[in-house]
């Protein structure tokens, strides 16, 4: 009879070492025909590929994996850490493709995202306007990483996503004309600038109006997320420089940005048009970018 540590215990793998861990990976076979796990082929219990190597989030094998659903030592070149949680310089990686079910997200596999979020990861993640670029406040190499991919300067505003309206009165101070005004309009595709509060790091509020953009989405993934997180994410749309739109299609965002980011999020196709944004830092609205959310609703 076959025992356990001689029978793969996931799809595609060859043998296990004395510790069983895989001494040999090779991709997921359909019928004997081996099948590159790429962006455009990867599901939820298929392989997924880290630093050209195929690693399964399937639950079958959770005993073996990390809560990131990477091996330990694959997860750790992610994240830049050692096992004990010292920083140390990030090796070169390619980023986790995640396929989550958009309208009924799989909890294990949020956990495994927002795992890696806390670990320092930056991510990929679509939103009800476009893809965005995530990751924990206060994580600054994530902040600077934002900045390098989108060509920005230090003057960028951030924004703060949040869950629900509570979480977002943490962050900014919104005064009852505001209030009124913004909780209508949410949850929904528009970004409002509004006076920050003790609780906004400094390096993330604009440098001279000490204000930082806050947003609801209308996404039910990243409302979920942001539930298991427990915390905002600091963010922003994802719009690579000399482009006027986001990115929509999280497979191309995996080709392109491969080894910029840790983790892409993979849920269907996105809308083009990135989020409205209104100005309400000097407490009157201001719109400031035209976008997805209708601005006629803040028009003076």
């Amino acid at each position: 009879m076959e025992s356990k540590t001689s029978r793969a215990w996931w799809r595609g793998l060859d043998k296990l070492d004395h510790r069983g861990r895989p001494t040999r990976r090779a991709p997921a076979a359909t019928h004997g025909v081996p099948v590159p796990v790429s962006a455009k082929t990867a599901t939820i219990d298929e392989p997924l590929t880290t630093g050209g190597d195929v690693v399964s989030t399937s639950s079958t094998t959770d005993d073996k994996l990390d809560r990131r659903g990477t091996l330990g030592h694959l997860g750790d070149a992610i994240t830049g850490r050692t096992r004990g949680g010292r920083a140390r310089p990030r090796l070169a990686t390619v980023a986790r493709y995640v396929d989550i079910h958009p309208d009924n997200p799989q909890p294990r596999l949020l956990e495994q995202v927002a795992d890696a979020l806390r670990d320092g990861a930056l991510i990929a993640y679509p939103t009800d306007s476009g893809y965005a670029l995530g990751c924990q406040l206060g994580n600054r190499d994530g902040r600077d990483r934002i900045l390098r991919i989108r060509g920005l300067d230090e003057k960028h505003h951030f924004t703060l996503m949040c869950r629900d309206f509570s979480q977002l009165g943490q962050f900014v101070h919104v005064d009852n004309a505001a209030f009124r005004a913004i909780k209508a309009a949410t949850p929904g595709p528009y970004t409002f600038i509004l006076p920050a509060t003790g609780e906004v790091p400094r390096r993330l509020m604009h440098p001279k109006k000490r204000t930082v953009g806050v947003r609801i989405p209308d996404h039910v993934l990243v409302h979920e997320l942001l539930g298991v997180l427990g915390e905002p994410l600091l963010t922003s749309t994802l719009i690579l420089p000399d482009e006027e739109e986001p990115r929509t299609l999280g497979w191309e965002i995996k080709e392109e940005l491969d080894h910029q980011v840790d983790l892409v999020i993979e849920a269907g196709e996105t809308p083009a048009q990135p989020t409205t944004v209104v100005d309400w830092s000097e407490g009157y609205p201001e719109v400031v970018r035209r976008g997805a959310g209708d601005p006629e609703r803040f028009a003076a």
